[in-house]
């Protein structure tokens, strides 16, 4: 009788694997063969283009802070180097405990000026407000209560000035011509509320003059596997989903919002751990309800990069957090699911974001399950078990290195020989390795969330030379 209700669990279960697995290689082809097209394209075009006129809209550049002493100088360093001439940057201390503002003080000889700000979304009080005028740059720096970094970036909106923002992280560098490219599809469709780009990792390439000139991959196998995981994140589903308008997320590195869109929309949910993703949704679901004409972008020739964790403890707080965010934004806006008024997104981004993120970790532990069941009972075909699984891992890996060549090709790097046969086989371990620990880091993330849904932990950083 048990070897019976085993049997029927692992034939019906494996239907379920197999349905699950085809259609994750089907989309996961579509996204990579659409984003090789529509690179090759935006490519031809750049090469094609001698010269581009540009209206510069002005852009203000929000940096929230929290005990970012070390990588902080460096980030403002790369801001004053982009080529635009109409942006200002405004840093946000959210109550650091280290010397964060002193060290940009100190830096640029500012000056502390008490002048109100404008609270149209509810944030934390401000303490205190310093000004610099660099070149044709303002830079302000503001310290604030501590209340979280959506906190710390609705304080941002509120001070700045300008009617496009962009949001960053403290540890991020953006290449010289960046808010050029991501401005772009604003210039082309004033219906444009938002715009992603693409982010990369800073410990594989050196700069010169403000742009990314060589690309190397560093000794850290577990930063090259990110690397690699990194490219396919940001170069291939995204591109999909930007033709129907269907992203739901603009990385917190890298993004540019409207501004009077994001504030009447309500601003960013304070305390959300996944920040980026709940306000593009909040967005969406503003514009749909009140019948606005609007387009999320996403740009992947416009280039940020940031540090990636360099240890398994650090990758599992940051991938834990985002775990969380992903859990917090699908479960705040759970209306969409399914819902015709939200169309694709409600048939295809959302539901890509719950089963093959979210839930993604429980249904590849119940293959595992599955697995296990059929070797107990004898009911296992290891020779089929062996074939589909290493057909499937040279699929997933031909994919990822695809999407990988891709950024080389359209960054104008020269990939190595030796970077290359280390690329290919960083492109199976990070399937059969490193894909294994962030399936055990998120599957772990959700238990204890009442206990954990606020805390963000805290990442180490390398200060960059």
């Amino acid at each position: 009788m048990l070897r019976e209700i085993a049997q029927s669990f692992v034939y019906y279960a494996s239907i379920l694997f197999v349905i699950y697995l085809v259609v994750y290689a089907t989309y996961s082809f579509l996204s990579t063969t659409v984003g090789a097209f529509i690179l090759r394209y935006r490519d031809k075009m750049r090469k094609l283009s001698n010269e581009m006129h540009y209206v510069y809209v002005p852009i203000s550049i929000i940096l929230p802070a929290y005990n970012e002493s070390v990588t902080i100088l460096k980030s403002i360093e790369s801001l004053l180097e982009l080529d635009y001439h109409m942006y200002e940057i405004v840093v946000v201390d959210d109550g650091s405990k280290d010397d964060t503002a002193m060290h940009i003080i100190n830096e640029y000889n500012m000056i502390r000026y008490d002048r109100p700000v404008r609270i149209q979304i509810k944030c934390q009080p401000v303490i205190e407000i310093y000004e610099a005028q660099l070149g044709h740059v303002k830079l302000t720096l503001i310290r604030k209560e501590n209340g979280g970094k959506a906190d710390a970036l609705n304080m941002g909106i509120n001070a700045c000035r300008f009617p496009y923002f962009i949001c960053m992280d403290a540890d991020s560098h953006l290449q010289r011509d960046s808010l050029k490219k991501l401005i772009e599809p604003v210039l082309g469709d004033d219906k444009t509320v938002s715009v992603g780009g693409v982010v990369l990792l800073s410990q594989c390439v050196e700069f010169t003059n403000g742009m990314a000139t060589s690309f190397n991959l560093p000794k850290n196998w577990l930063v090259s596997m990110q690397a690699v995981e990194y490219d396919r994140s940001f170069l291939g589903s995204r591109i999909l989903m930007d033709m129907f308008n269907g992203n739901l997320i603009v990385s917190g590195a890298f993004g540019l919002f409207k501004k009077s869109i994001v504030i009447n929309a309500g601003g960013y949910e304070a305390g959300s751990l996944g920040e980026d993703m709940e306000i593009v949704m909040r967005m969406h679901i503003y514009c749909q309800s009140n019948n606005i004409p609007y387009r999320m972008r996403y740009i992947p020739t416009a280039v940020c990069f940031t540090q990636a964790p360099t240890t398994v403890k650090d990758i599992s707080t940051q991938r834990r957090r985002w775990h969380l965010g992903l859990f917090q934004s699908l479960i705040t806006h759970r209306r969409v699911f399914l819902n015709y008024r939200f169309g694709p997104i409600g048939f295809i981004s959302y539901a890509y974001y719950l089963f093959y993120e979210l839930l993604s970790p429980y249904i590849e532990l119940l293959g595992t399950a599955v697995i296990i069941t059929a070797f107990y009972f004898g009911l296992l075909n290891f020779n089929f078990m062996v074939v589909f699984f290493a057909l499937y891992a040279i699929y997933g890996s031909v994919l990822s290195l695809t999407i990988f060549t891709q950024h080389i090709y359209m960054q104008d790097f020269k990939l190595s020989t030796k970077d290359l046969m280390k690329a290919m086989l960083l492109c199976v371990l990070e399937l059969v390795v490193f894909r294994w620990l962030l399936v055990y880091i998120r599957f772990m993330s959700l238990f204890g969330y009442k206990r954990k849904k606020h805390t963000w932990g805290e990442i180490t950083r390398v200060k960059t030379e």
